[in-house]
Formats: C-alpha cells, structure tokens, sequence
C-alpha cells in the first residue's frame, strides 16, 4: 500500500478469490474473510502512512484448478 499525495491514517486491501482458492498465512496485516473475499487491514505499527510512503504485506494461498490472480482493491481508511 502507497500513501498518495497526502497522509493515510489506515488502509485496506480487499479481493475476491476464485474456485476456492483461501489464505493459509500472513503476516503484516489484519486479515478477514467471508467465502471468496478477503480483507486486509493495517496493523498498529504500519496503518500511519506520511504522503508518498509505502508499507508491505504478505500472504501465503493454496491453489484450485485453474487458480487466477484476483484484482485488487486499495483503499484508505
């Protein structure tokens, strides 16, 4: 996630998995999720964002037959 031209005090990274695919790991972020879609949230320490900076987040996902990679969605909260 980017800070853009001003100060972000939280951030969002939502997406919508397809045929079945799920997280089995993370690590940096909140994470929520109900059937396909996932959410993913700031923690304490790198939700306060100066304009122009940028923090990380990671996971890890299975896989099911012909798995994609979804869109994403980043927003600020």
């Amino acid at each position: 996630m980017t800070a853009g031209s001003s100060a972000i005090s939280g951030w969002r990274v939502s997406w919508t998995y397809a045929d079945g695919q799920t997280v089995t790991q993370h690590w940096n972020a909140n994470l929520t999720s109900s059937g396909a879609s996932v959410s993913a949230t700031n923690v304490s320490w790198n939700g306060s964002l100066a304009a122009g900076t940028a923090t990380t987040f990671g996971f890890l996902a299975t896989l099911s037959g012909a798995s994609r990679v979804p869109s994403l969605m980043c927003t600020p909260t």
